[in-house]
Parts: C-alpha cells; structure tokens; sequence
C-alpha cells in the first residue's frame, strides 16, 4: 500500500510502500536502546549497524534490509537512534519537519553509537563492524564515517552532512548512493559533495553513485516485485552495497 503525506505541505520524502514483513530476527536491549537483531545462518564476525530512516527503526522495510544483510553472513542490528521518541509520521505536516528533527540530529548519535559497539564487540563477537543507513541514517553514516575509523565501512544511501567544516574528511572507505530525481538532494548537491570528496578526502577509498531516474527511497522503500521498471535499478543498488561492504571488511 503507499502512505502519502497531508495534502497541504506534501513530505518530498514520501513512504513508498510499506512491506508486509515481520523480520526474522528479535528485539532486544541495548544500555539504553531497543534494537533490532538478526545472526547470520552461521557464525560471523562482521557485523553491520543498520541505521533507520525517518520513519523509525521498526519500519518493515528497513527490517527487510537488515535480514538481507545478515543472509549475507553479517550480524546486523538496527538500533533506535530517536530512543523511543516518536519517529516521523507520513501524516504530518512537513513544514514541521525541522522542529521534529531538532532533538533527533543524525550528528548527535555517539553515545549510542558506542553503545551499539560495545554490545557487536562483547556480546556478539564481532571483530569487523560497517554501518548502512538510509534517508536520516545515511546522513548518520556519513557522520559515522568521519568519526568513528573503526567502523571499517559505511554505504550512506541518500543522505548527506550538509553543515559540517569536516565532512568530506572521511575515515573510513564510504559508497554514496542517489536516485537521479531524488527531491530531497538534488544532483548539485551530489556533484559538490563529490567535487569536494575528490579534493580533500584522501588516502581513505569513497564512491558517489547516482542511480538514473530514481527517487528518493527507491532502495529500500520500493518493492521491487511491483515496480518492475525500478527493479534492476533496486536489485543494482542492493547489490553494490554488499559489493562494497565485503570489500573493506
């Protein structure tokens, strides 16, 4: 089914479609966080931080996304980055976006980012951890890129730091991925991050990736068993993401 945003001020970052999925994996506590965890089928020591989309960390689509992930041989966890408050809602008004978002800033996820590590490293094993986030979250995994170089990975899917002096100095090896028609970051902010990316990240290995004909969303909010002109677009995508993950880690 698609969920549209209020009529009166349209939210550019509309739901897509919203899967019929329960997930394979089980909610469990972190410090002070829920958290969405799923294990390979056999043991790994790679794990992936799933960072949530503004439509929160139980949203089926982004679940979708993290058993994909650890059918690939990692352990992925999708933690609540907004720690229970209420994410965003397609029936809101978007002219209150910015007011929403002011106590949940994807740069201001450290302590919970560390405690997501400590648990990956000491109740999972984890030797190897990477971060994939979409829309809200690909923005945290840019930020996560720039602080953080024991994150070995990150694939930030349409989402970038705009306000930061450092962010092209990346960390650790980051892929960008963006729809073409995406109203949310047009081209030209695509093409000054990677002009940018070029002059003053160096020594760490990045890619930036525009997907033609794309929207914002189209990797993890369409299906692609009904948007079957989207669907090697989707499948690609998805693609280079584990491309890239098994890569550096």
């Amino acid at each position: 089914m698609t969920w549209m945003a209020n009529e009166a001020k349209p939210c550019p970052c509309d739901m897509g479609y919203m899967m019929e999925y329960g997930g394979v994996g089980q909610e469990v506590q972190i410090e002070h966080i829920k958290a969405y965890l799923v294990k390979p089928p056999s043991d790994s020591d790679k794990a992936i931080i799933i960072i949530q989309d503004i439509y929160g960390w139980q949203l089926p689509n982004t679940r979708y996304m993290a058993d994909m992930l650890a059918s690939n041989g990692y352990i992925a966890v999708c933690p609540d980055f907004y720690i229970g408050k209420e994410p965003w809602s397609p029936s809101q008004d978007w002219s209150t976006f910015q007011q929403w978002l002011e106590d949940k800033k994807p740069t201001n996820i450290n302590k919970e980012v560390d405690a997501v590590l400590r648990f990956l490293k000491s109740q999972c094993g984890a030797l190897r951890i990477g971060a994939v986030g979409f829309c809200w979250g690909g923005v945290a995994t840019h930020y996560l890129a720039l602080q953080y170089p024991e994150v070995r990975a990150g694939v930030s899917v349409y989402g970038i730091i705009r306000e930061r002096e450092d962010r092209y100095e990346l960390k650790s090896p980051t892929l960008f991925i963006f729809g073409e028609k995406d109203d949310v970051i047009p081209l030209d902010q695509v093409s000054v991050l990677e002009k940018n990316l070029q002059e003053k990240c160096t020594g760490v290995d990045y890619h930036v990736k525009v997907f033609p004909g794309q929207t914002h969303g189209f990797v993890h909010r369409k299906r692609e068993d009904i948007n079957t002109t989207d669907q090697p677009c989707i499948q690609e995508a998805r693609t280079d993401i584990l491309n890239w993950l098994q890569k550096y880690m």
